[in-house]
């Protein structure tokens, strides 16, 4: 026996497919399909919350930028450049030293993209009857079961 896929609520092996209380024999499956499921409350909340991250680690570069061409201007009135040159310096210092910070929300960031923004269902056919054994909303884990199964029928075929 293969096992292709476990983790605590689904098991794909060379025998059979586990999963939501359902325990399927490969040897019975005759279609494997996916589908999108409607969006549950979690997914709109990931995506609202990645659409705000996004903005929040705009507003900084874009507020930076307006307050240097401020102090260009005014500077250029006074034909003051040594202060604005000053200010510019420490304010490019402060943001470097600030950068490594920067890991933490765009790792928030690239994890939320990878559990995906919809709700990801796989059905199988099997003694002329359609069941859903899986309904997730993470990208990854669903990838990962569906071509564990798709590798797990796949076998199967070629053993008949």
């Amino acid at each position: 026996m293969t096992l292709y896929y476990r983790d605590d609520a689904v098991q794909v092996t060379s025998e059979s497919i586990r999963a939501g209380g359902h325990v399927i024999a490969l040897s019975d499956v005759t279609f494997v399909w996916h589908a999108r499921g409607q969006k549950t409350l979690a997914v709109r909340g990931r995506v609202l919350g990645r659409g705000v991250l996004v903005l929040l680690l705009s507003l900084p570069p874009l507020v930076a930028v307006v307050c240097v061409l401020s102090l260009a201007w005014s500077a250029q009135d006074r034909g003051n450049w040594q202060l604005a040159l000053i200010i510019l310096a420490a304010c490019a210092v402060g943001a470097l030293a600030l950068m490594p910070f920067l890991e933490i929300p765009l790792g928030w960031l690239d994890r939320s993209y990878e559990r995906g923004n919809h709700v990801h269902e796989l059905w199988v056919q099997h003694h002329g009857r359609e069941d859903l054994l899986v309904r997730t909303p993470d990208a990854l884990r669903f990838g990962q079961i569906y071509r564990a199964v798709q590798r797990a029928v796949e076998q199967q075929g070629d053993h008949r």
